[in-house]
């Protein structure tokens, strides 16, 4: 049985100076000094898959063929924005009864999971998985937190409507070029032990 964990341990010792080519290349070379077995170890090791190093193999095999272009021209799985052009604008206007503060930036935070947008946007008629919002967050410039007490308190019940108020009022402040400062104080409340 070939040792898959000395692999991974080459592998991520040059992992971030290696390109796509050179990925594929490392773990090619791997199966195959390590003989029957290596590239199910090698692609369990380095997270390459088989098939690429199925390539890999006939790329060491015939160095001639390999060029100065790593990827064949258009390969590569479109953008989600590309294919479905109304995604990000669906997306932002779900993020807007999510979005909470930051005193030091417009308000870019979302409470709601990405498994939850994801499934609103699915029931919008979108597909899309939760792995991928991420990177639509980004684009939008909004980010995935939450604030997180260490007490637990009581909830009252007129907390979102709060949020929300803030919100709108920050927005209009915002588009009428006027700047907004946020202020977190506590009434009556004790801060800690």
């Amino acid at each position: 049985m070939v040792d898959a964990s000395s692999i991974r341990d080459r592998f991520s010792a040059v992992s971030c100076s290696l390109n796509e080519r050179g990925r594929r290349l490392f773990a090619a070379a791997e199966a195959r000094t390590a003989g029957y077995g290596g590239i199910s170890a090698s692609a369990r090791a380095t997270g390459v898959a088989r098939s690429t190093i199925g390539r890999g193999l006939k790329d060491i095999a015939k160095p001639e063929k390999l060029t100065g272009v790593i990827r064949r021209p258009g390969s590569g799985r479109r953008a989600l924005t590309h294919t479905d052009a109304t995604l990000l604008e669906d997306l932002r206007q779900l993020l807007k009864p999510a979005t909470m503060g930051d005193p030091m930036r417009p308000l870019l935070w979302v409470s709601k999971s990405r498994a939850k947008l994801a499934a609103a946007l699915c029931a919008m008629g979108h597909q899309i998985s939760a792995s991928s919002i991420p990177k639509l967050l980004q684009v939008l410039e909004y980010r995935r937190q939450v604030n997180r007490k260490t007490l637990d308190g009581s909830n009252h019940p007129d907390r979102d409507a709060q949020f929300e108020y803030i919100n709108a009022a920050v927005i209009k402040t915002q588009s009428a070029g006027q700047p907004v400062i946020s202020i977190d104080t506590k009434k009556k409340e004790l801060i800690g032990h």
